[in-house]
């Protein structure tokens, strides 16, 4: 068994931390003597401020179009981030910090991975389409650390950030993320630590942007509390003692371990054809500027996953799970995945003309994934009361694959409208030709639009997409210790439609989806995925109102949601995010967000979570929810210096004690955290 599981360390971590460390402040040092951009003078004492502005972007696969994203520098709800269950505003969770979870918003949710396991931590993983680049004058360091709980409980995470530029067309970035939280139950710790790198050159010919980002995921797996009335009625378990501290509740698996690594490297290529022309600045300086009319690009892609479940207490095991296929003295699974594709493709750059409203683009693009799993069906180690090991038979008719590759090809087109204050759009049609996606046909769009209303802009939107796409390869083929199966299902079609209106003198944003499903894949109550061959269909409509009377706010965000198949794609009914505090500056300097926020949402069959797969289960035996989470904070900025002091559960045990966010997996109790982020700018 992998020994670095079994004592649950990390190894090096401190000295990764270090390097990394020392590596970004060299970084720093560096873009600190960058060469000025063109046509700015050097930065004095009266001209620091008045320097071009930064700006920040996101990618658009697989051609690597750029999208706007913001700077995480704002105050507002900073304390937010440091509570597990408020990832979204109805959050399935196994509770602690850095652990499982599934978004119960439905249309927040992302299309299910390949490697599916990663899906119950995209909360804390890296992901491209959330990687940044940026582009700034002064390079910037943010570092953040958080902390709360009690030395048997603690929680804690550092993140650093770096991005700075070598002159106006290159720019660089480094990130790290270490999160340690010894959870407030029992075997329930994470460990979880994440690197990454980023950069960019932007010439006028050519131009490349480029990430690598790896991540190590170590969490202990308990299965879940042995029974719920050790928190909403004690008093019944322990002979009229109401009274249990939440670490000496026992739990279903005391020596179990989930490790999820794996790595995402991304590198986007493409060089410009176009012409000179000549262009006046400032009303009296002539210069050339290259103009762009046909892009050439090459995106190269790789992704890598290792998941790795590890169980040492057989006898646990044994009353935890059904079947056992393997070996009998305890479970040692492994997973591995790899994804290298290439897309090649050609683009007419939108605005090179008057006439040439829009970018139009093809591309072709070829994927090649491997999977590997359990190398042999082995009979294992008998326990020694026995003379054979007891193991459950493989289904009949099944055909291990431990080894098992695909080759595919899609060819897609994008049609796009990036400039332009009226409207803008993104259009996208990708078809598989080639391997398990042959026939697999995706089309989506966005559309946004500004309508001058009442001395104001309304912004309206509206988004959609049809998919109809093959399964994942490992919910289709999967042997491990306790789960085996061998499934044909079909595609998934799913047709979806949506839209949202901004109204900026109310400050209220309106939104409203809907989508059918048919042939939606699901893990049933037993753990194994299931097709429903059917159709489901989801309706969603949300609001968000800000009101404010001086320094008084009060923000609430309302989300309803209705399921046709409520056995097969449960959700609740009604969630709300409520915030009410006082915003203000004290001292000239320091500005203030004082307030209590709470989390709440109606009573729903929640899912089951499988330790084993990483997989989030439909049941029909318990509902969860009607429970308010309420946290009260305060939030300070002081230049670029921000922190927070915050309660976290402060009603626990004032209205109910049904603080479940899963059957038998309890949110954390009331416990004080704090936390940190300082800029610097270098």
């Amino acid at each position: 068994m992998d020994s670095s599981i079994h004592t649950y360390r990390l190894p090096y971590t401190g000295t990764i931390v270090l390097l990394l460390l020392a590596f970004m402040l060299c970084l720093s040092s560096a873009a600190s003597a960058a060469v000025i951009p063109d046509g700015e003078a050097e930065p004095g004492p009266d001209t620091l401020k008045v320097v071009r502005r930064a700006s920040v972007w996101t990618l658009v696969p697989p051609l690597g179009l750029h999208r706007p994203a913001e700077f995480d520098t704002l105050p507002y709800n900073y304390q937010r981030q440091a509570v597990p269950s408020f990832q979204s505003d109805a959050y399935a969770t196994t509770g602690n910090l850095g652990g499982e979870g599934q978004n119960q918003i439905f249309f927040q949710r992302r299309e299910r991975e390949q490697f599916f396991f990663a899906d119950a931590l995209y909360a804390w993983l890296p992901h491209g389409d959330r990687q940044k680049f940026y582009n700034v004058y002064i390079p910037f360091t943010q570092v953040s650390y958080n902390t709360g709980g009690s030395k048997q409980t603690t929680q804690d995470r550092l993140k650093i950030d770096f991005a700075g530029n070598a002159g106006r067309r290159v720019g660089i970035g480094a990130r790290l993320d270490y999160l340690y939280s010894k959870g407030s139950y029992q075997a329930q710790s994470t460990k979880d630590f994440m690197f990454g790198f980023s950069g960019y050159y932007r010439g006028d010919r050519y131009q490349m942007q480029a990430f690598y980002n790896q991540w190590n995921m170590l969490n202990k797996e308990n299965g879940g509390i042995t029974d719920s009335l050790y928190i909403t009625d004690a008093a019944q378990l322990q002979g009229g003692v109401s009274k249990i501290e939440p670490r000496s509740i026992p739990v279903n698996l005391s020596n179990a371990h989930t490790r999820l690594k794996g790595a995402h490297l991304y590198l986007n290529q493409a060089y410009n054809v176009g012409y000179w022309r000549d262009q006046v600045v400032n009303d009296t300086t002539m210069r050339q500027i290259y103009v762009p009319v046909t892009k050439f690009i090459w995106t190269m892609e790789y992704k890598s996953g290792h998941h790795k479940f590890l169980n040492s207490n057989a006898a646990q095991g044994d009353k935890f799970w059904e079947n056992t296929y393997l070996a009998s003295d305890g479970t040692n699974d492994e997973t591995r995945y790899g994804d290298f594709s290439n897309t090649l493709g050609i683009s007419m750059i939108e605005g090179f003309r008057k006439w040439a409203k829009f970018g139009l683009s093809a591309y072709a693009t070829y994927s090649l994934r491997s999977f590997k799993q359990p190398g042999a069906l082995m009979a294992g180690t008998a326990p020694d009361d026995e003379e054979e090991p007891v193991l459950t038979p493989l289904p009949d008719g099944y055909t291990v694959k431990y080894k098992d590759s695909q080759n595919l090809l899609w060819i897609g087109a994008q049609l796009t409208k990036q400039q332009g204050s009226i409207l803008t759009y993104e259009a996208d049609f990708r078809m598989g030709l080639l391997g398990a996606v042959a026939a697999d046909l995706e089309l989506s769009g966005h559309v946004s639009t500004r309508i001058p209303l009442f001395g104001d802009t309304v912004q309206v939107s509206a988004k959609g997409h049809f998919r109809n796409t093959a399964q994942p390869y490992l919910l289709q083929h999967y042997v491990s210790n306790h789960f085996v199966w061998d499934n044909d299902f079909g595609k998934t079609r799913s047709f979806r439609a949506g839209g949202e209106i901004v109204i900026p003198w109310t400050s209220t944003t309106l939104s409203a989806g809907f989508e059918n499903l048919q042939n939606y894949v699901y893990f049933d109550a037993s753990g194994l995925p299931r097709q429903e061959g059917g159709s489901t269909q989801i309706f969603s409509a949300a609001a968000t109102q800000r009101l404010r009377f001086g320094i008084w706010n009060w923000d609430n965000r309302l989300t309803l949601q209705t399921t046709s198949r409520a056995d097969v794609l449960p959700l609740p009914l009604f969630a709300l995010y409520s915030n009410m505090y006082l915003n203000f500056r004290a001292f000239r300097v320091l500005d203030v967000q004082l307030g209590v926020d709470c989390d709440y949402y109606t009573k729903y069959y929640a899912p089951s979570y499988q330790p084993a797969t990483m997989s989030f289960c439909v049941q029909q035996k318990e509902k969860i929810g009607n429970y308010p989470f309420m946290n009260v904070y305060a939030t300070c900025r002081l230049y670029k210096v921000r922190f927070y002091v915050m309660w976290s559960h402060i009603n626990q045990g004032w209205f109910s004690r049904e603080y479940f966010s899963m059957p038998l997996y309890p949110l954390n109790p009331r416990r004080f955290q704090i936390g940190l982020s300082v800029d610097f700018a270098n």
